[in-house]
């Protein structure tokens, strides 16, 4: 086990390659349709994307329109020119022999990602992203002399999103791969379902004791945001540990399994020139006008970016905004709407935020799981919490009722014109009658003379007994707070 001061003595650096399928109908150069779910094998594809002699691809410009609005989500703009390529290796699930991609002029040039970092904004430049179609699938049956391949996947429209390598730990880079999926599900460019690997992170790690990059190791095709860290965390302490023995870190692709935590050797990592780049000579260049443009730039929906910079100036913490973030990109009611609204009002937009997170997800979750698909609409949403929210602010209901109120008004499908005047005729409201609190707070003082006698004796604790049978007289309706003041009252008559 490495020690800790030597493993400070190393600076780690990490830059990430993250792959997006983009969510088009039909694939990249075919129309093959672009499904990552199906159970089918080999059932998606056509003559392109088998690589028949004489198939040619033909490019797919809703792909473009995708990778157009993902340029806005990563703060840059489309270049007006960019071409494809092809890329030339030999494996079995590209029957092309060759990939194509876009090498000497992407799609996208610059942008950026934020993210937090020891409590900090800090900005991770994305270098370029390009186009490029995804290869098939091979599969490796235990036991087995043989592979097989699927071709379902061959051709699907992917992003290929390459940061700069400006991350030195493995949190920072799992809250970017974490920050770039909000960035891409906010702009509706992708499903970005980790599961069917509609995202797929390549993770680039090196180590050295100077401020030169030291040799990297690429970990591909991890799957969610627990594996990149947990991979760098392994890959980190692999090569610090073949350093301190004198040896030298060989440049590689590497696997990761997960189940064991640990990564493993693949193929010795190519360079570009190993390639054999070439422009695609089938495919005409992509000229996109400043026109579209701009009617894409003005149908952009907010961005992930700017919604957790508004959710963190409320105070919020950051676990609480990631968890706002992803439901505001998983429902269709738009949540975060309602917070937005109230902005101004601090108090006002955390308690929205609060009942959100801690009362409406956990029903929809519940519902999910029962295969109920339960659907709450802003309209519902923001009647239910604005009268809630006067009811707390006024004081006529305690926490645990307004809890129960807000959940069975979510769920309630029935139409309530007037929620106040309903939470009252259903017994959820406190009562705050002195003269009909007092009645009942004499007759249980005078059922209990020995809790009486121990809080005179000074067992000031006994008076929450007294409180919990007056709430239960009263079925959780008494105010606690009067029912305090006049408990108080009734015992300094008795000594």
């Amino acid at each position: 086990m490495i020690e800790q001061k030597v493993r400070d003595s190393y600076k780690v650096t990490i830059g990430i390659e993250c792959h997006v399928q983009l969510n088009t109908k039909t694939k990249l150069f075919s129309g093959s349709i672009n499904d990552s779910t199906t159970n089918t094998v080999n059932h998606q594809t056509n003559h392109i994307d088998f690589g028949l002699p004489g198939a040619l691809p033909f490019v797919n410009r809703e792909a473009i329109t995708l990778a157009i609005r993902a340029g806005y989500a990563l703060n840059t703009e489309a270049q007006v020119f960019s071409k494809f390529d092809r890329k030339h290796y030999f494996y079995p699930d590209l029957p092309m022999g060759y990939q194509i991609t876009q090498f000497e002029y992407p799609i996208l040039k610059g942008g950026y990602v934020e993210i937090i970092s020891d409590g900090q904004i800090k900005r991770i430049e994305i270098t370029r992203a390009h186009l490029e179609a995804d290869a098939g699938k091979s599969t490796h049956p235990a036991g087995a002399n043989y592979s097989l391949v699927d071709l379902n996947r061959a051709g699907a429209p992917l992003l290929e999103i390459v940061s700069e390598p400006q991350m030195h730990t493995s949190a920072e880079a799992k809250e970017y791969c974490f920050n770039l999926y909000l960035a891409m599900k906010f702009a509706k460019v992708s499903d970005v379902n980790l599961f069917y690997g509609n995202m797929r992170f390549d993770v680039n790690v090196s180590v050295s004791k100077t401020d030169d990059l030291g040799t990297r190791t690429e970990t591909k095709n991890l799957n969610s945001f627990r594996a990149v860290e947990k991979s760098i965390d392994y890959e980190v302490i692999r090569q610090i540990e073949i350093l301190e023995k004198g040896g030298q870190i060989r440049q590689e692709t590497r696997g990761w399994n997960d189940a064991k935590q640990v990564s493993f050797t693949q193929r010795i990592k190519e360079n570009a020139d190993d390639y054999r780049y070439m422009p695609d000579p089938d495919i005409p260049p992509i000229i996109i006008t400043k026109d579209e443009l701009l009617s894409n730039k003005k149908t952009m929906p907010v961005s992930a970016q700017l919604w957790r910079n508004k959710l963190i100036s409320l105070g919020l913490e950051l676990e609480t905004t990631n968890l706002l973030l992803l439901a505001e990109a998983d429902y269709d009611s738009s949540p975060l709407s309602l917070i937005d609204q109230a902005i101004d009002e601090t108090d006002k937009a955390k308690t929205y935020a609060n009942w959100i997170m801690n009362i409406e997800l956990p029903l929809l979750e519940r519902s999910e799981e029962a295969g109920e698909n339960l659907i709450i609409s802003s309209q519902t949403r923001q009647n239910v919490f604005e009268a809630a929210y006067s009811l707390k602010i006024t004081g006529q209901i305690n926490s645990t009722k307004l809890t129960e109120l807000i959940g069975e008004l979510l769920i309630s499908k029935d139409k309530i014109s007037d929620i106040l005047q309903w939470a009252k005729d259903s017994g959820y409201l406190q009562n705050s009658n002195q003269d009909e609190l007092a009645v009942i707070v004499k007759s249980v003082i005078q059922k209990n003379p020995k809790v009486v006698n121990d809080i005179l004796l000074g067992e000031t604790k006994a008076v929450g007994f007294l409180v919990g049978q007056i709430m239960k007289e009263t079925k959780g309706q008494a105010n606690p707070q009067i029912v305090n003041q006049l408990i108080s009252q009734e015992i300094n008559l008795l000594k």
